[in-house]
């Protein structure tokens, strides 16, 4: 487990979003991270996001896990993926406080969390973006177009047993986007049960990418 304290988060209109964030020593770059929806259950404890979160602080990354709004502590409520995006944004903002001039942002995001982490990403700089099983099988979560025009470094990674991001699908994305890498997990579903650890390896690759300056 890392050392994380717990914060609160302003995004405007009132809404106030539960955080965990974790400054390692000497840390430039930090990384929001975001977890699966809201409405089926997900929140910042989720496994796969913990896991993320443990190996970018290894990476010697500030991590900063919080809640959508409507979930747990967090004010609000569920907006469709719009306002989510503005709870990242605030996530970010934050996240830059707390680093020197000069520090770096990134975003990991997981299923729901992986389409408002690419949306953002599409629209702000970042030093990189990992999307943990992006639902490209779900029309509303699938439009990822604009991820060709990201600068920085793109993670894509799926279990190969995963229906709700088809091998197929994850690789045609990776070919779309001149700087993304594309990665599976051999046998885990959307959920990666029982495949955490390499998961973790595979994030963490990354995470240790961007830590170096070339994501």
């Amino acid at each position: 487990m890392i050392s994380e304290r717990r914060i609160t988060l302003s995004v405007g209109s009132g809404i106030t979003l539960d955080a965990r964030l974790s400054v390692p020593p000497d840390a430039t770059i930090g990384v929001a991270l975001c977890h699966p929806h809201p409405l089926y259950g997900g929140d910042m404890e989720n496994p796969v996001v913990v896991r993320a979160a443990e190996v970018c602080a290894d990476a010697g990354l500030a991590t900063l896990r919080f809640d959508f709004r409507g979930v747990g502590a967090s004010t609000g409520a569920h907006d469709e993926g719009r306002g989510e995006r503005d709870d990242l944004e605030a996530a970010l903002d934050h996240l830059a406080t707390v680093l020197p001039a000069g520090g770096r942002l990134a975003a990991v995001g997981y299923s729901f969390g992986a389409a408002i982490a690419a949306r953002v990403a599409m629209r702000r700089s970042l030093a990189g973006v990992a999307l943990v099983a992006p639902a490209l099988a779900v029309r509303e979560l699938s439009d990822l177009d604009g991820l060709a025009d990201v600068t920085g470094h793109v993670l894509l990674v799926a279990g190969t047993a995963d229906a709700y991001c088809p091998v197929e699908a994850l690789q045609r994305l990776g070919g779309a986007v001149p700087r993304a890498t594309a990665r599976t997990v051999d046998g885990a579903d959307h959920f990666f049960f029982g495949k955490l650890y390499p998961l973790g390896e595979i994030v963490g690759a990354w995470a240790r990418e961007v830590a170096k300056g070339e994501a």
